[in-house]
């Protein structure tokens, strides 16, 4: 299997279906994954690390000092990222110091590309940290993944590392009083008997539930796009995840979807 790990602190710009022109902060080991959940499709892999494993972070203050020279050098060029992604090898909530991170990562964009959004690409595992909390509630496109409407399709899709149950998550979620995007991605794999799907009509909608309950300011839907650590996973049509996406918006709730 194939896996993409980012080596390095500031990678791309890349182009994303979700974000745009996506500038990457990734606040992780750069030569392993490192998170909380155990996810199925990751690009990065399986996760071979415990998440209590010791890791020497990359220090916030050096972080925010090669984030300033990476945008100085696509000032430069004439280059215009959409977005400043905190993302990575895992889950980004997991630096010691995410607060700090995000502040230098939103001062710096106010000098240099005012208009990019800040980004962060979480699994809403760490929201029992105030400081983690408290730093998500300053960017601009807080992007928490909900994958499944029930806990077994939960448990099957996101494979936590940490003790952590799907109404967990949701409640957890309902701090940000809506002001947060959820992102889903579409599945569906069966082998041996074993089915894990969430596009069935009880998983969509129990899941449509947790979205009516949560009610996000977006939802992004997609499929996989890449090899995934588990061999076999079907990718979801753009028709299918256009008639659930019609679904979300008929609550009220704005959808896109990228297949």
């Amino acid at each position: 299997m194939s896996r993409i790990h980012f080596h390095q602190t500031i990678f791309g710009p890349i182009n994303s279906r979700r974000l745009g022109i996506s500038l990457g902060i990734n606040l992780l080991p750069t030569n392993y994954k490192l998170c909380t959940f155990n996810c199925i499709y990751c690009e990065c892999g399986w996760t071979e690390v415990e998440p209590d494993t010791e890791v020497n972070f990359v220090p916030a203050t050096e972080i925010v000092i090669q984030l300033e020279e990476r945008l100085k050098e696509l000032k430069e060029e004439g280059v215009i990222p959409n977005s400043l992604t905190l993302a990575g090898n895992g889950e980004p909530t997991v630096h010691p110091e995410f607060g700090a991170i995000v502040d230098g990562a939103i001062a710096l964009r106010d000098v240099y590309f005012p208009d990019a959004r800040i980004s962060v690409l979480s699994n809403a595992s760490k929201l029992e940290d105030p400081a983690v909390l408290k730093a998500l509630k300053k960017v601009d496109y807080n992007i928490q993944k909900i994958d499944a409407g029930t806990e077994r399709t939960f448990q099957l899709i996101n494979q936590p590392k940490v003790p952590i149950t799907l109404r967990e998550v949701v409640d957890s979620l309902k701090q940000f009083k809506g002001n947060f995007v959820v992102q889903t991605l579409f599945l569906r794999r069966e082998l041996d008997g074993v089915r894990i799907d969430n596009t069935t009509e009880e998983e969509i909608t129990s899941w449509l539930a947790l979205m009516k309950e949560i009610r996000p300011r977006r939802v992004m839907l997609y499929s996989i796009e890449r090899e995934t650590p588990l061999r076999g996973i079907e990718k979801i049509t753009k028709n299918e995840l256009a008639r659930i996406a019609a679904r979300v918006e008929k609550m009220g709730i704005c959808a896109e979807f990228f297949d």
